[in-house]
């Protein structure tokens, strides 16, 4: 049996940055780039979280807003746990860390990956029903490859309604209120 190549798995919706400057970094999205609002979500820990196929409590804070059709996340890790988003995997100087692809079949999704060459390299759950894979799809002699690296998300139920508030935000924001923490 075939399976679909990566990009078949769904288009991209986000491109996702681990600056090293946070702050920074929003102040230089929401003031510079014009886009926001960004909705901040704290002390993130994927429910079975695995790193390299080991088990990982990575805790994160992400940054979401909506710039046209595409959403942009930035992440900073809140502890010191292995993680995609530091060390190899850590592009320099800000550049993109990762894309972002739909899905509403995870396993068929890695299935494409895998087929494909690439590496998991992250997995877990998200909220009651979702799952995501971060895959490094450079080549293999290569890795790992910071840069390369596709994040497929089966978003939970409600997710939908969570990102639709985000892009709604960001349509004709004034730059008032630029960053909001959410639950």
């Amino acid at each position: 049996m075939s399976h679909p190549s990566i990009s078949a798995i769904g288009k991209p919706m986000q491109i996702a940055f681990v600056p090293p400057d946070f702050d920074a970094a929003l102040k230089h999205w929401t003031q510079t780039m014009g886009v926001g609002p960004f909705f901040v979500m704290e002390n993130i820990v994927l429910e079975d979280g695995r790193f390299m196929g080991a088990p990982s409590d990575c805790r994160f804070t992400i940054a979401l807003a909506q710039w046209g059709d595409v959403q942009i996340e930035l992440i900073r890790q809140d502890n010191d746990a292995p993680s995609i988003y530091r060390g190899d995997y850590l592009p320099t100087g800000g550049a993109m860390h990762h894309v972002c692809l739909l899905t509403d079949d995870i396993a068929g999704a890695r299935a494409a990956v895998e087929a494909g060459g690439g590496l998991v390299v992250v997995e877990g759950k998200v909220g009651a029903d979702g799952a995501v894979v971060y895959a490094d799809c450079g080549p293999a002699s290569t890795r790992p490859n910071a840069g390369a690296i596709v994040e497929i998300l089966q978003p939970a139920s409600g997710s939908e309604g969570f990102f639709a508030m985000i892009a709604e935000a960001a349509k004709g924001w004034d730059g008032r209120d630029a960053v909001r923490v959410v639950g």
